[in-house]
């Protein structure tokens, strides 16, 4: 059965729009932490943080309560940067997806780009997996980065799905498709896991898995929050609505 990591990022968005001056404060909300947990009572199988240089969402308390209290596995994502790997070595998270970074952006867009920075790159994932890490490259569905990874010594890939969450014609879609399908043998028949996400939907998603083979675990976060939102708001209003009927006239 293919894993689903939650990607929690933006339920720390929504709280930070209202108290990114005192995340820490007990009033802050929604907290991600025990939504995380509610989300491995309900079939998650790992969670997904992205600690961002600019700390625009997921905060350094929250991954430190998130590696004490969920019972799953923790993917920490992370920019290829020394004190990002340093960090990951001291927090010892049981994956870490290694992805681009840039501060313009309002998550992440496109995967990295391998060739060129392979000495680098291939110095973060030895160090992760001597301490216990299972590392993971962000990567576009592209033969020559399927490759570096291999080259690198990557046990784990997680395919960018973007370009095909983002196609509105069939044509498109088919092609994108063609190319995660490709991008998924290549990287099995070098050994690697392949893990995918980015954009991934309750409308698109179905038609992933019907063609893309060799998957291990999806990570998927907007789609569900966005959900959660829809199916959860009317029982929020509910409640709101009964305090109010409760107060005495």
């Amino acid at each position: 059965m293919i894993r689903l990591g939650l990607n929690i990022d933006h339920i720390a968005t929504l709280r930070q729009a209202r108290y990114r001056h005192e995340p820490e404060s007990p009033h802050a909300e929604p907290d991600p932490v025990p939504l995380a947990l509610l989300a491995e009572k309900a079939g998650a199988k790992g969670i997904t943080v992205h600690l961002r240089e600019d700390r625009r969402h997921i905060q350094e308390h929250d991954v430190r309560r998130l590696r004490k209290q969920i019972r799953t596995s923790l993917n920490l994502e992370m920019a290829v940067m020394p004190e990002m790997v340093a960090y990951a070595l001291k927090l010892k998270p049981e994956e870490a997806c290694l992805v681009p970074e840039n501060r313009q952006e309002i998550t992440t867009e496109g995967g990295l780009d391998l060739l060129g920075s392979e000495r680098r790159i291939a110095a973060a994932v030895a160090r992760l997996v001597k301490a216990g890490i299972v590392p993971s490259l962000f990567i576009d569905p592209d033969p020559q980065q399927i490759a570096a990874a291999a080259r690198i010594g990557a046990p784990c890939i997680e395919l960018h799905t973007g370009a095909y969450a983002n196609a509105r014609t069939a044509p498109a879609i088919r092609r994108e498709l063609e190319r995660q399908w490709a991008a998924a043998e290549q990287a099995h028949a070098l050994g690697l896991q392949v893990n995918a996400g980015h954009g991934l939907h309750y409308r698109n998603v179905a038609s992933f898995l019907a063609v893309v083979p060799h998957l291990h675990t999806l990570n998927i976060g907007h789609a569900i929050v966005a959900r959660a939102v829809e199916t959860g708001l009317a029982a929020a209003v509910r409640e709101m609505v009964a305090l109010l009927k409760a107060k005495k006239k």
